[in-house]
């Protein structure tokens, strides 16, 4: 099998306890380099996981000719440029979500891989599993009917120090949890969101900590959701809820966002419950396989643009209903 040699921007915790695991669970993935903002940081993960270089800096990483595509989990507010720079050194990028910050820095990011003639596609992880794919065709086949209603929850721990807590880097619950919410509403859905409304508690430094939304879709479709950072700090504590009610029945789960494992979840009809059991392999390998064959030519990377802006746009109209940003 051919194999892309990947380089990592950063050595975030996602990527130490996620995505690296996964890369090399990935058959077409070679770990080839690694990045850290300090040589000490980046030769430690070159030790841990098997990198054949190690860099002290992103610049040099994104430099060397030998790597194929780049992986980016840094903050969220450092996304835009550093997208920009490793597909003009002609690197395909898969950067962590969000990948914006606004439907602008992600038009922008858009644009650049298109004239450099390079891939670049939104790192959830999540969308890629056999658990969501069953969801979908549970909906799509009319099992339950017309879907009219949907509703997610997504709440963590809370922080005592991360860059999640931190405005000017991107943080709040929104950008942090509320995209996994609004991803999973649009991929159950072909309709434009019409109405938003939600409404936020705040941090004293002024990232919202818990988020609720109401959105009404042009097909007529509703949806809510609830996300938060609240469940004690730094515990392992999470909640997670997915709840989608058609004319002929409903769907509930209590899955994890991002689960592996044995998943299951509950279809009830007039006709009884079924429960859907899907054996999960680690997401991350999966979501690295798909875009090293989209890389490799052999498909197309899962994640599109149109679906990348679309949900840039309601998680953008969602930040100004509750006073994150300005309209």
């Amino acid at each position: 099998m051919s194999k892309v040699k990947w380089g990592v921007l950063g050595t975030a915790n996602v990527a130490s306890w996620g995505v690296i695991p996964g890369m090399k669970k990935a058959d077409n993935c070679e770990l080839y380099a690694i990045a850290g903002r300090s040589i000490t940081k980046a030769e430690d993960f070159k030790g841990r996981f098997g990198f054949e270089k190690a860099y002290g800096s992103y610049d040099e990483l994104i430099s060397d000719e030998e790597v194929q595509a780049v992986y980016i989990p840094l903050p969220n507010n450092l996304h835009l440029d550093w997208v920009k720079k490793a597909l003009k050194a002609g690197k395909h990028v898969l950067c962590e979500k969000p990948m914006a910050m606004d439907p602008k820095e992600s038009k922008e990011m858009y644009q650049t891989a298109k004239e450099c003639n390079r891939l670049l596609m939104e790192a959830y992880a999540y969308l890629h599993s056999p658990y969501v794919k069953s969801l979908k065709e549970t909906v799509e086949s009319g099992q339950i009917g017309d879907i009219d209603y949907i509703e997610t929850a997504f709440i963590t721990q809370g922080y005592k120090e991360d860059f999640r807590l931190h405005k000017e880097l991107g943080g709040g619950a929104m950008y942090d949890l509320g995209c996994y919410c609004t991803t999973m509403i649009l991929s159950l859905t072909d309709s434009n969101p019409e109405f938003v409304q939600a409404s936020a508690e705040f941090t004293d430094l002024g990232v919202d900590s818990m988020t609720a939304g109401l959105i009404r879709f042009e097909n007529g479709l509703r949806a809510s959701f609830n996300v938060g950072m609240i469940l004690g700090e730094n515990t392992n504590s999470r909640f997670d809820r997915l709840f989608i009610h058609g004319s002929k029945g409903s769907i509930r789960s209590d899955a994890e966002y991002n689960g592996e494992g044995d998943i299951s979840y509950k279809i009830y009809t007039e006709n009884g419950v079924i429960e859907k059991n899907i054996s999960v392999p680690n997401n991350y390998s999966l979501e690295i396989e798909q875009f090293g064959k989209s890389v490799l030519g052999e498909e197309s990377p899962y994640i599109t643009p149109e679906f990348s802006m679309k949900n840039a746009e309601l998680i953008e109209r969602v930040l100004v209903e509750i006073g994150y940003k300005e309209n």
